[in-house]
């Protein structure tokens, strides 16, 4: 790759385009191109399988199924949730008429942390959202214990947490639901998507029909549901995709591997680490600017950008600074201390399968480089 194009923090995985051409024709032939057809039950039943879960719902995208899956366990009143992710966590509350209440997270994983989520339970609490940031898992022993001693609701925004596996499996299996994006961005993507793992048939039921302007056949309408579904194209797209998600998440892990060599030993710069045992995606490369690293983390961000190297400060601000959230009790910078630390110290590097050694030795190169100035 030339010096001067720019690298991006992400690139969607794209198969070879005349792979893809069959499922199209398929689709042609069929004329179906919504409402549930063959490729959309294929992919269904191979993300099944392949996550190792037992029901899943396929949405348009993960900010609809996240909606949805809150209608679906009827959550109410106030949700706790974590400051530190993509705004649609929040938003999905929001469009569901719920109370956000934000708490702080650990510093280490950057996952809600259960002791502050205990701390602010109140009599109108309802549920906990909490997200697997970056994919590393929350800590769900910590925060299963609270849900079943307070009865609370719990929806799992994993929607960076593809193919993420602990020592007893799928990070997808914990809480009541958890909801998956397949946005371009993703790990795993369908152009654009979403799903819902289900724990059992007759919630992935109630979830279809609220998917489906909640009709149950041609003449009962049982809820007052949206068009969340996700169509033909998409499907057989995502159908396409699994055949490669291996060969993707093993460049992933080798890119990984290799900026952690090359960053070591930097003063003041500390790469993010998933907790021992947990079979990770590769989703992102955080990297923490401690005090000691010659720049601070905006400049370091504009010093890449400057280069051509997009990286990305993953999550600045917080949600909890945005308009429509920051007159919330709990959005108080006092009440955030370590999520609005980790908002002005992360820089997310590019990762991506199609991004070469090189680059990733160009990108550490212009990393290193304000630390061997201060040091010679």
């Amino acid at each position: 790759m030339k010096a001067n194009k720019p690298i991006p923090v992400t690139s969607p995985l794209l198969p070879p385009l005349e792979e893809f051409v069959p499922y199209l024709e398929r689709i042609w032939e069929s004329r179906i191109l919504t409402n549930g057809g063959s490729m959309h039950q294929a992919l269904e039943k191979a993300l099944c399988a392949y996550l190792g879960v037992e029901h899943i719902a396929l949405f348009a995208n993960g900010t609809l199924a996240l909606v949805t899956a809150l209608q679906a366990l009827r959550v109410t009143g106030e949700v706790i949730t974590t400051p530190y992710s993509f705004v649609a966590t929040a938003h999905s509350l929001l469009w569901n008429g719920i109370k956000p209440v934000f708490v702080d997270v650990d510093p280490v994983t950057l996952n809600l942390d259960p002791a502050r989520v205990e701390a602010a339970i109140t009599p109108q609490t309802t549920a906990i959202l909490p997200v697997h940031c970056y994919g590393t898992p929350c800590d769900v022993d910590g925060i299963d214990r609270i849900a079943e001693n307070y009865n609370l609701k719990v929806i799992y925004d994993a929607a960076h947490a593809f193919g993420v596996r602990d020592g007893r499996g799928s990070v997808l299996r914990h809480g009541d639901l958890s909801v998956l994006s397949f946005h371009a961005t993703k790990v795993f993507n369908t152009f654009e998507g979403g799903a819902i793992i289900c724990p059992d048939a007759r919630t992935k039921q109630r979830i279809d029909h609220l998917k489906n302007f909640g009709f149950v056949n041609e003449t009962t309408v049982v809820a007052p549901g949206i068009n969340g579904k996700m169509n033909e194209v998409c499907a057989a797209f995502g159908l396409l995709q699994l055949k490669h998600i291996d060969r993707a998440l093993e460049r992933r892990a080798q890119i990984d591997a290799l900026y952690r060599r090359l960053l070591a030993g930097i003063p003041g710069l500390r790469c993010l680490r998933a907790p021992a045992g947990v079979e990770g995606n590769h989703a992102y490369f955080p990297v923490m600017v401690g005090d000691e690293f010659p720049l601070q983390r905006d400049e370091l961000y504009q010093r890449m950008r400057d280069q051509q190297v997009l990286v990305r400060r993953y999550f600045y601000p917080l949600i909890s600074e945005f308009p429509m959230y920051r007159g919330l009790p709990s959005a108080a910078a006092d009440n955030l201390p370590v999520a609005s630390a980790a908002a002005r110290r992360v820089l997310c590097l590019p990762i991506h399968p199609d991004l070469g050694d090189a680059d990733v030795e160009r990108i550490c190169a212009l990393v290193a480089a304000p630390a061997r100035v201060r040091a010679a």
